[in-house]
């Protein structure tokens, strides 16, 4: 057997952990009826030349179900953290009084509704290609051992059965994620 052969699992499983982490990363930013301040991760505003995350130049915090405020630790910087929100794909119009900034979101239509669990259902199915290229990519490795001659047949199924092992907790706990979201987006 090749002494890598745990190594390699392990890995694997790294590469699956990830995965799903950010799956479930991916999932905390879609918008599912209350605001999250984790949906404003992805902005980066101009801050003394460098691009930064509003989370980490302003005090963010949920008042109301559908309300973020950010309060700007520099008040100069007020203007430039609405433009970078107005000019994210957001869609919501910030509003400010000079000093802090209030995100007002929509109650979600059932119509939206619909429109985010599709969008769910097709980031989780990106995931779990992801995890199928990288059992894809693995079981190559495996058959490139076995040719040659440094893993017999036998190791070969047995390594097998353990990535499909691996692939089939990954793959459920992405369903999980999944119907988890759906069902978070779906209640009103």
């Amino acid at each position: 057997m090749i002494e890598n052969y745990s190594k390699v699992l392990d890995d694997f499983e790294d590469k699956l952990n990830k995965r799903t982490d950010r799956l479930s990363q991916e999932y905390s930013i879609i918008r599912a009826g209350r605001a999250n301040p984790k949906i404003l991760d992805k902005i980066f505003v101009d801050y003394y030349g460098t691009p930064t995350p509003i989370g980490q130049m302003a005090n963010i915090t949920v008042p109301e179900a559908r309300m973020i405020t950010i309060s700007p630790w520099d008040i100069s910087l007020v203007k430039e953290v609405t433009k970078a929100i107005q000019s994210s794909d957001l869609g919501v119009n910030p509003s400010d009084d000079g000093r802090i900034i209030r995100l007002t979101f929509p109650a979600l239509t059932e119509e939206r509704r619909k429109e985010i669990v599709k969008e769910v259902k097709k980031i989780c199915e990106d995931a779990k290609i992801g995890i199928r290229n990288d059992r894809h990519d693995v079981l190559e490795f495996f058959k490139k051992a076995e040719k040659d001659k440094e893993m017999s047949k036998d190791e070969i199924t047995k390594a097998e059965a353990d990535v499909k092992k691996l692939m089939d907790k990954y793959n459920s706990e992405a369903d999980e994620l999944c119907l988890k979201k759906e069902k978070e987006v779906l209640s009103v």
